[in-house]
């Protein structure tokens, strides 16, 4: 009987966190998961009870910016606005290897802490398409340990440039994996609207994936997400389409909100939120009552919809902040959308995992089951709400079957 590669002993996994069971390792797939496996393997590592999860997933973050926090200056005013302006500055200088330096180096960070699928978004609103071209570069550099998708995002809009449209189309040509908008900050609603449905005409042609920035703003009158929804009733293209943000859902009037989760209810589309940022970001026009600026996690989680979460930015002109782990974000969740049941917290953990992962549309491929490939991680934890409560230290990430990184476990050494 030949060995495993690997043999992981006395795991505690999600799904089924009552039994210690041994996972056994070869090939870069998962061979079998059993109460106690006989085959030995070449490297065994007692996990001692610990919770073994699914990687964390991070479904929304822009590489092509992070680490640029102060250049050229910092966003003082603290405003998505503002920010804009500044990478519109920024960006006059972005060169191939500032744009992949910057993007590994977060990319690592994000991977030390458990995170091994993410999906980023590139600014293609420059004749050069150099973030795209940048961030196409890094996906094929870092494939062996991490599963990278590229957005191509229309920062400035489609239609606020007459060379836009043109560049969205050529940056599927390039490889984007997934097609992006930001249909509220076009020039006209209706320039909003005709960018939606070129978005979907788009992906239909190119066999894309979709995800658009929708109604991030705090303004009630920023209604895309129906346009949105009425695009993928359509087309049929349900599950393949992502709205991200819908910060201004969390503005709406209910009679409004109610029809709109009724229209939302025939389409199975997912939703993104970024809780750091759009905490951040938005209400800032507000005196008091101060809005969250959130979208409303809770009440489309508990409507069924497939709700995950994103940093969308690390120490950036939009966010100074951020270390690149996602327990932060989903621990910020926790706390805006005021889920602190025992199960709300639960699912702010499956926003971080399986949730992320029906987002990205990469199923197939996560999960600890036998057959999958052999992505996962090992948490000085007992369980979801034990890791969130604590952030856990991730104490191994073992990506295709190897594993990629380790950090020690601290303890505590009382000397008063």
């Amino acid at each position: 009987m030949s060995e495993y590669e690997l043999v992981l002993r006395r795991a505690r996994v999600l799904g089924n966190l009552e039994q210690e069971v041994d996972i056994g390792i070869d090939e870069g797939y998962i061979r079998a998961i059993a109460p106690e496996i006989e085959r030995s393997g070449k490297q065994e590592i007692d996990i001692e009870g610990k919770f073994v999860s699914p990687p964390l997933v991070e479904s929304h973050i822009h590489l092509d910016s992070a680490l640029t926090a102060g250049e050229p200056r910092w966003n003082e005013s603290g405003t998505l606005f503002e920010g804009i302006q500044i990478w519109g500055e920024r960006k006059q200088s972005l060169t191939l290897e500032d744009i992949k330096q910057r993007a590994i180096k977060t990319l690592k960070l994000q991977a030390s802490q458990g995170t091994l699928f993410v999906r980023t978004h590139a600014d293609v609103s420059e004749k050069n398409l150099i973030a795209l071209k940048g961030l196409l570069e890094v996906r094929e550099a870092v494939k062996d340990w991490i599963t990278l998708q590229v957005v191509a995002f229309p920062q400035d809009g489609i239609y606020s440039h007459p060379d836009n449209d043109s560049l969205i189309e050529e940056a599927l040509k390039l490889g984007a994996d997934v097609i992006g908008g930001i249909p509220h900050y076009e020039l006209t609603r209706e320039d909003g609207v005709k960018s939606v449905h070129r978005i979907f005409e788009l992906a239909e042609k190119y066999t894309r994936l979709i995800d658009i920035h929708c109604d991030e703003i705090d303004d009630e009158q920023a209604r895309f997400l129906e346009v949105i929804a009425a695009c993928a009733i359509r087309t049929g293209m349900k599950e393949k389409v992502t709205a991200s943000h819908t910060s201004a859902f969390g503005s709406y009037n209910n009679a409004y909100a109610y029809k709109l989760m009724g229209f939302l209810q025939r389409t199975q589309i997912n939703f993104i939120a970024n809780p750091l940022i759009n905490i951040t970001l938005q209400g800032r026009t507000d005196t008091y009552p101060k809005r969250r600026g959130v979208t409303r996690v809770k009440e489309l989680w508990q409507q069924g919809f497939n709700v995950s979460l994103g940093h969308d930015c690390v120490c950036d002109l939009w966010y100074g902040l951020g270390t690149g782990n996602m327990l932060d974000v989903a621990y910020m969740a926790i706390h805006i959308c005021q889920m602190m049941g025992r199960k709300e917290i639960d699912a702010c953990y499956d926003m971080i995992t399986q949730y992320g992962a029906k987002t990205l549309n990469i199923e197939p491929e996560y999960g600890i089951i036998e057959g999958k490939p052999a992505n996962l991680i090992v948490l000085d934890a007992i369980d979801p709400y034990d890791t969130l409560r604590r952030r856990a230290t991730v104490h191994r990430i073992i990506s295709r079957g190897r594993i990629l990184a380790s950090n020690s476990i601290s303890e505590l050494q009382w000397l008063g």
